[in-house]
């Protein structure tokens, strides 16, 4: 672990990060030492700390710090952490200088049959907040998410899915959702709550570049139900299909999931 690059496992007591949540943070895979799809993650990065009024890291020697924490691993988990630091009292942020966290962590052991089989998944109980100023950013507030990860313990049950006040189903605790409706994509567009994953960006691309139509409109309870295939996606997991919806349904895991899931393996 570093802290603004020297080699630690400690931050002050004052940074505001801890204090406030104030700040962005990104989960990258590593394979054999190399962060997988850098520049989006920077990009989101960036335009998080432009949209937060954080200054934002220096892209090729917060690279070379990655490169240097995750050496010699043949897959990992980089974490790179960015809060607005220290400076001052209260919450008005001013005279702060950022801080930024690298980790490598271990791979986490998904079991095979997510991919291959698809996932059993529950409706959480937590509704999402509404907050366009911070919709889409991964933020350090994720205590909704700690919240709704909380509501099971069956693990036979891989992921939940949260809805906003309004019954919009919006994203899982740690994912983006997409239903597939007649050959076609639809996803929530993300514009009052949720985390504008890369994984995400990455699937509308490749619909796109394979004819898929893909739209962004708000998904409700009677189009999840009636879906021919639902899947989840992020950085880490890549995509897995759902088979099942606890008291909504089984889904088929069907073709065009298939055919995004390989897409993406040779990318």
């Amino acid at each position: 672990m570093r802290v603004n690059g020297e080699i630690t496992d400690r931050i002050s007591a004052l940074d505001r990060g801890l204090l406030y949540g104030d700040g962005l943070f990104e989960t990258l895979a590593i394979v054999e030492g190399e962060p997988q799809h850098w520049s989006r993650h920077m990009v989101r990065l960036t335009q998080g700390c432009q949209r937060l009024k954080i200054t934002a890291p220096d892209v090729e020697k917060l690279l070379d710090e990655v490169r240097a924490c995750c050496a010699g691993k043949t897959s990992a988990v980089a974490k790179i952490i960015i809060t607005r630091g220290q400076g001052g009292r209260g919450y008005n942020p001013v005279d702060t200088t950022p801080t930024h966290i690298t980790q490598c962590i271990p791979w986490p052991e998904f079991p095979l049959e997510n991919s291959e089989q698809g996932i059993v998944a529950r409706v959480c109980d937590l509704r999402l907040a509404s907050q366009p100023l911070l919709a889409g950013l991964k933020h350090l507030n994720r205590l909704e998410s700690v919240l709704a990860r909380a509501e099971w313990t069956d693990h036979a049950i891989a992921e939940g899915l949260l809805r906003d006040n309004q019954g919009h189903y919006i994203e899982g605790t740690m994912s983006n959702l997409f239903i597939i409706k007649s050959g076609q994509l639809f996803t929530d567009p993300l514009q009052q709550c949720g985390v504008a994953g890369i994984m995400r960006d990455i699937v509308m691309a490749l619909a796109e570049q394979r004819g898929i139509r893909c739209f962004l409109r708000t998904i409700d309870e009677p189009q999840l139900k009636e879906a021919d295939e639902l899947f989840i996606c992020n950085s880490l997991i890549n995509i897995w299909p759902i088979r099942c919806v606890i008291d909504r349904g089984e889904y088929p895991v069907g073709p065009l999931t298939r055919q995004l899931q390989q897409a993406i393996k040779v990318i």
